[in-house]
């Protein structure tokens, strides 16, 4: 399962940097959880998950981050901006990048602002 994940990260890492954007890390693991894309859009910070659900049955892709997992994304953002304060007046963002389907057909779904930090 976790190499299916890392072909669906470098597919939304490709997408995202021919859209403009820069990586900064990838897969920034803390106690709280991992962060699979940290990027730049123009002046911004943006974290992004990406998700991949093969089937529907539990929901699509983007349902499948709840508050919790929202939370700890954030917990790991603020260690990420703690540990580069280059960054750290940048304004963030949370994106979402989700597949659903299967592997060879799975179209991408890029949702910008998907949560805020509060």
């Amino acid at each position: 399962m976790r190499a299916a994940g890392a072909v669906f990260e470098q597919r939304a890492c490709s997408a995202l940097e021919h859209a403009g954007l820069k990586l900064l890390a990838r897969n920034y693991t803390t106690r709280f959880g991992e962060l699979d894309l940290v990027m730049r859009d123009g002046d911004a910070v943006v974290f992004v998950e990406v998700r991949h659900r093969l089937r529907a049955g539990h929901g699509d892709a983007i349902a499948s981050i709840t508050a919790t997992k929202q939370a700890k994304l954030v917990q790991t953002a603020e260690l990420w901006l703690a540990a580069h304060p280059q960054h750290a007046h940048r304004a963030c963002r949370f994106d979402v990048v989700s597949y659903d389907g299967p592997a060879d057909s799975a179209q991408m779904n890029w949702l910008r602002s998907a949560f805020d930090a509060a």
